[in-house]
């Protein structure tokens, strides 16, 4: 059992999910939260990473750091996704082992899961079939990282598990035009509508690809929950079991920054949908006892407040 005493590791705290780990373990009271800036801690080093984990000793990691982003990113930038992401997930992982710390979470995604998977996915879909081809590389390093933790909880009994997130969103976003992921590009590109830095808005693909969204601080709920939570299964999907198309998430944007406009959406078919449907199957989760709480206009209000916030991205 992990008390409000212990040091708990967030690697990748200055990251969307990270961030939102980091101020809900504060707000729960835990004193001894131990966070590295990239200047102090490379975590694409090895050396630096086991030594970092020996000296340090923490009793819990969440391992949220990675390399993300959206379709464009992912399909242009792919050996940089699975080299950092791999490199990352293997050096925290081991160094965890050598270091002696028993407990671990994994934060994987969604799109480990194959392309032509049924909907929703259950966890038992892992490795059935092909994955989408947009973003391939960044899943077969997550992957790796699932079976890295199995491998090392059967032979060194350890209890290193993953959960595996729908797509995330909320404060601390990257809104990149092309290297963000869809819903925060699209609070951008809508943001510069209303100031007249843009003048339409163009979605890629024909719109009608489906997708889950989680707010962040709903996954940073259920990272809480499941650290204190003994469960037996390697990895556990958690979402909200409910999608829209992504022109439906665009006109619900369209609503809460421009309500009295109608603009009308233009798609560009030259760009790929992705996968055309992701939704997770969250029954283990919901047999567990987790379950996401906050609703998807209120999340998505939330996040564009704190977009405006965010002097940097406003430039």
């Amino acid at each position: 059992m992990i008390s409000v005493k212990d040091k708990i590791f967030v690697a990748g705290h200055n990251g969307l999910v990270g961030r939102a780990i980091v101020r809900r373990l504060k707000k729960d009271g835990y004193k001894n939260i131990l966070t590295a800036e990239r200047k102090q801690l490379d975590l694409v080093d090895q050396k630096k990473v086991f030594k970092f984990l020996k000296t340090e000793k923490p009793k819990f990691i969440f391992l949220a750091a990675a390399k993300v982003g959206g379709i464009y990113s992912n399909t242009k930038y792919k050996a940089e996704y699975i080299y950092q992401n791999i490199s990352i997930q293997s050096n925290i992982i081991h160094g965890a082992y050598l270091a002696g710390v028993k407990d671990l979470i994994f934060l994987g995604s969604s799109c480990v899961y194959p392309r032509a998977s049924k909907q929703p996915m259950k966890e038992n879909y892992l490795l059935n079939g092909y994955l989408e081809e947009t973003n391939d590389a960044y899943a077969i390093a997550k992957i790796l990282g699932i079976k890295m933790c199995e491998s090392y909880n059967k032979q060194y009994n350890t209890n290193y598990k993953t959960l595996l997130p729908s797509n995330i969103f909320g404060p601390n976003d990257n809104y990149h035009e092309l290297n963000s992921h869809f819903l925060a590009a699209l609070i951008k590109k809508i943001h510069l509508i209303k100031k007249k830095e843009l003048g339409k808005l163009i979605l890629w693909g024909n719109g009608m690809a489906k997708r889950e969204l989680l707010y962040v601080d709903d996954m940073a709920d259920a990272c809480i929950y499941f650290m204190k939570k003994q469960f037996k299964e390697s990895y556990i999907n958690i979402g909200t079991g409910k999608d829209l198309t992504i022109e439906q998430y665009a006109k619900k944007i369209l609503k809460i920054i421009l309500p009295r406009n109608q603009i009308k959406i233009s798609f560009d078919t030259t760009k790929p949908n992705g996968m055309p449907r992701k939704i997770l199957d969250i029954k283990l989760a919901s047999k567990y006892g987790w379950k996401a709480k906050t609703n998807i206009d209120m999340a998505i209000k939330k996040t564009y407040i704190s977009f405006l916030s965010e002097k940097s991205l406003n430039k």
